[in-house]
């Protein structure tokens, strides 16, 4: 038998017992993290447990979001549970894009419980250098 000191931990697991299990119409959160990386942002989020299949990404618009399902594994009938302490249900996140990403060309990568999101910098949204023309009426200014 498993035997735990930690008194945080304990409240984290009574308060996700008594919220229950998320839900498709109440999920939970899931944590990730969100960088630049050159001329695209990485979105990684932690997903353990759950199978590339149980994870839908949608993006409508500028709104971009990622809902997943950890499911109970299989057990025989004899299994009598000890502890219990990974989430199941639903968990999901939002995210706001903003209009300076190329929302067309997201790719999405599962690797070892981690989905990583890369989202292309739009074109149009890139730095460019401007040329300065001098036509009919224009001076060039000289110092």
């Amino acid at each position: 038998m498993l035997m735990r000191t930690d008194p945080f931990r304990e409240l984290d697991r009574l308060s996700q017992q008594l919220m229950g299990p998320g839900t498709w119409s109440k999920p939970s959160a899931m944590p990730m993290d969100a960088y630049r990386e050159g001329d695209e942002y990485v979105v990684a989020l932690d997903l353990p447990g759950v199978t590339s299949d149980a994870i839908d990404i949608d993006v409508e618009r500028n709104m971009l979001t990622v809902k997943a399902e950890r499911r109970p594994s299989a057990r025989a009938e004899d299994v009598q549970m000890e502890l219990s302490e990974r989430p199941l249900g639903v968990f999901s996140r939002q995210l706001v894009l903003a209009d300076t990403l190329d929302t067309e060309h997201i790719q999405a990568d599962y690797d070892a419980g981690v989905l990583t999101l890369r989202i292309p910098i739009a074109e149009r949204a890139k730095p460019r250098k401007i040329s300065i023309g001098v036509g009919s009426g224009h001076k060039e200014i000289s110092g």
